[in-house]
């Protein structure tokens, strides 16, 4: 069957770029490069780049090696020497990093080098398990510019929109296919071509094409005939479509005409101001714009950008009221940070905590144990992870703690130490951490936006069999402190392994650091009845997996009033030994808070609760909805009554098209994706629902399915609407595409572009999802 290209005229470039395309198009595949710098020509730390230089390359105290790197033409991928003798030189995508950090800022150069050299050290951090690289400049002059030139670069990169990188992605494979540098293409290169971007058409058709765009009958397609070619294969109907049904004004959208789909189409309250607003801001024609009319290269652009998008651009900062009892948040938590990879024997790094912060984790565990020379030490007990010292932890958490949220971190401390040893882990909190560290209690209410508690450190320690003092008991009701006991649940494992090896023995704790316990200071569950007479609004109780589903099955109304003056963490079972997850959402439908996940494993669960913290900031709190807060609620998510949140939805959802699916088997240049897509809903169990499409054969550059799918949403504040894309295969378990997760509340109506994301959450900077959504209110 042939597969033909089908897309939009894609005239409408990025507004700084615009004439430099359009005039590129005319020279065929010239000066490519130039649009590959984002702005950023003639800038001296771009060029120092594109010279590059030699380095040193750190990998232990004996392996240094002296290596060549530098930016290529393409502006964005790096290339390496290295000496090898079986592999050519190798290189990275810039897109690939998640961060340059300038000094010693990672484990290795903390370990390997010496102080002497801090201002010459810099290090490259990936997305992916991918690790590190570590350099060393000549001067210090040198590393700074190389981190400000990199980071220049991969700013630009990250500030582009769709369109700017659905051309600068095509034109990058189409000089990947121009295998003789001569700026034109052959037919064979055009079928390369073909195959880099994703889909497969039959010799025939691929011959029809060519021939088209070959005016000249020279047999290379170069100059005009490119852009031909081009505006061909990137032809979009869809937004052919819905542009002729609103441009009534002489072929192009007036500004009563763009009011009028936003309006209907959009279901945005929108006024005249606004419109003339987006007239400004994406039109590219300036003719045009001083007609007030958006042409369709203007509604293009629009369409593009994040007014276009799926995800409401109000809910992109803080939106929510901050100032509510910590008790009224979901937080985002973290369970074993220090883990890299399994809970056996994978290993234990700062590196965990810092990626974990840097997603706007805000609930860390540290699992502390005696270490050598007087120093406590952080791993998985009783198995054969590494370790990581106690300290080394807790100057990451200063340094990254309020990196990309500035609300409270809690830092969950699992204590086993010797009293010896928990002092010294108290000291290491008070030097370190200084006046980040929450150290009196702030009043009743916990979290506010006040200057004094955003920005602080909370201390929470988990122990086994401990006397616990806690000057909170005092401060609040007006006791003396006293010994107390308090004790928490634990990894199963270690819980029991513990339990092998020496009797239920009592274990001082150390004053020093339980005086640092102000909030969430931990107690033991028994009942919900114990809980409200005999706990404060301060105390948490952790509770393991299969004991919060039970609950939250079984007594969610009961968990949800507990929830609402009570802090509940729950963690994943000891069983999870390769550090898999639970499904959060029934804990979230409980009102848990801190539903701690294992952050370095990409899974599902993951994705929801990326999805489930992608608003308000990002800030890593969501403000559980109000009948979660009120005390006079009867909400009961397995038993759906009458109540404020019942608020039933009919939601429509038409996958209309994707735009430059990425391959799935890079190697393979002939391996072409057979892309389908699937909604799914989470939320309270009668929400729950799945439905896909079919799969398209052999084509993940413009595939289109125009399928409509309807689903009932009866409590749409704790729903969560995940759209994922696969490669279908008959034969076995479909690939992950790409996918987005968000909350319902958060989707905008009408024509919206949905973004994709990698299985570790990076986005797909030029892939992308068409669709319409509408969401009725329901009978």
């Amino acid at each position: 069957m042939r597969n033909e290209p089908r897309g939009f005229s894609c005239s409408a470039f990025c507004c700084f770029a615009v004439r430099g395309f359009t005039e590129k198009r005319r020279v065929g595949l010239q000066n490519f490069s130039k649009e590959r710098m984002n702005g950023l020509e003639g800038d001296p730390d771009l060029q120092f780049l594109l010279k590059g230089g030699d380095l040193l390359k750190v990998k232990s105290r004996s392996w240094r090696k002296t290596r060549f790197f530098r930016l290529n033409d393409d502006c964005k991928t790096m290339w390496q020497q290295t000496s090898k003798t079986f592999k050519s030189d190798s290189g990275f995508s810039l897109e690939d990093i998640d961060s340059v950090r300038y000094g010693r800022q990672t484990e290795g150069l903390r370990k390997y080098t010496d102080l002497s050299v801090e201002d010459r050290c810099f290090s490259i951090i990936f997305k992916s398990r991918r690790k590190n690289v570590d350099l060393i400049a000549s001067s210090k002059e040198e590393a700074k510019r190389w981190v400000r030139g990199l980071e220049k670069v991969i700013t630009g990169m990250h500030n582009l929109n769709r369109q700017q990188n659905t051309e600068h992605w095509i034109y990058n494979c189409m000089r990947k296919a121009d295998k003789n540098a001569d700026n034109k293409m052959s037919l064979k290169e055009l079928k390369h071509f073909l195959r880099q971007i994703n889909i497969e058409v039959d010799d025939s058709y691929a011959e029809m094409l060519f021939k088209k765009c070959d005016r000249s009958q020279s047999g290379t397609l170069e100059g005009s005939e490119i852009k031909h070619f081009y505006d061909l294969l990137t032809y979009r109907e869809e937004i052919d479509v819905i542009y002729a049904k609103y441009a009534s004004t002489n072929g192009q959208m007036s500004s009563g005409d763009l009011l009028d789909f936003l309006q209907y189409e959009q279901r945005e309250p929108v006024s005249s101001e606004y419109v003339q607003k987006l007239i400004e801001k994406y039109e590219v024609d300036e003719i045009a714009k001083q007609n007030k009319c958006m042409s369709k290269d203007g509604f293009l652009m629009y369409m593009n950008h994040e007014e276009g998008s799926i995800f409401n651009p109000a809910h992109k900062g803080i939106y929510q009221d901050m100032r509510q009892p910590l008790n009224h948040y979901f937080i985002s938590s973290s369970h074993n940070t220090y883990l890299m990879e399994d809970q056996l024997k994978g290993p234990s790094s700062t590196e965990a905590y810092i990626k974990a912060l840097m997603k706007s984790c805000r609930c860390v565990e540290l699992d502390c144990w005696d270490g050598a020379n007087g120093e406590p030490v952080i791993y998985h007990g009783h198995t054969l992870t590494s370790k990581v010292l106690f300290k080394d932890v807790i100057e990451a958490i200063k340094e990254y703690a309020f990196k990309t949220s500035q609300y409270p971190v809690i830092l969950s401390l699992e204590n086993h130490c010797s009293v010896e040893q928990q002092k010294i882990m108290a000291h290491h909190l008070t030097s370190i951490l200084g006046s980040a560290l929450l150290t009196q209690p702030l009043g009743y209410q916990i979290l506010t936006t006040n200057e004094k508690n955003v920005k602080c450190i909370y201390i929470c320690i988990y122990i086994i069999y401990l006397y616990c003092l806690n000057k909170l008991d005092a401060t609040f009701n007006n006791n003396t402190t006293e010994d107390a006991d308090s004790v928490s649940e634990e990894d199963e494992a270690a819980e029991l392994k513990e339990a092998e090896q020496k009797p239920k023995e009592k274990i001082k704790l150390a004053k020093e650091l339980s005086d640092m316990v102000i909030y969430c200071k931990s107690v033991h569950f028994s009942t919900f009845e114990h809980s409200r007479d005999n706990h404060n609004f301060y105390e948490m109780a952790s509770f393991k997996e299969s004991k919060a589903m039970n609950l939250a099955e079984n007594s969610a109304t009961a968990f949800i009033h507990h929830n609402m003056d009570k802090l509940s963490r729950i963690y994943p079972a000891g069983s999870r030994t390769d550090s898999s997850n639970y499904n959060p959402v029934p804990l979230w439908n409980a009102g848990c808070q801190i539903v701690a996940l294992n952050f370095q494993t990409p899974c599902k669960e993951m994705e929801l609760n990326q999805g489930r913290f992608l608003p308000n900031g990002k800030c890593g709190y969501m403000l559980k909805p109000e009948f979660q807060r009120d005390p006079a609620s009867q909400f009961d998510p397995k038993n759906l009554s009458v109540g404020p949140w019942l608020q039933k939805k009919t939601l429509h959802v038409m996958i209309i098209s994707a735009q430059q699916l990425p391959k799935i088997n890079k190697d393979k240049q002939k391996s072409i994706v057979d892309p389908l897509v699937r909604v799914e809903i989470y939320g309270v169990p009668a929400d729950n629902a799945s439905k896909q499409t079919h799969h398209i054969d052999n084509n993940g550059f413009n595939p289109t399915w125009n399928t409509d799918f309807q689903f009932t949403v009866h409590v749409p504040e704790l729903a969560l609407v995940r759209f994922v894309v696969e490669d279908y295969d008959a034969a076995s378990h479909n690939d992950l595409v790409g996918l987005y997760t968000m909350p319902f509340t958060s989707m905008q109506n009408g024509y919206r572009h949905v973004p994709l994301l990698t299985k570790r959450g990076s986005l797909i900077p030029s892939a992308g999802l068409f669709v319409h959504i509408m969401a009725l209110d329901g009978e």
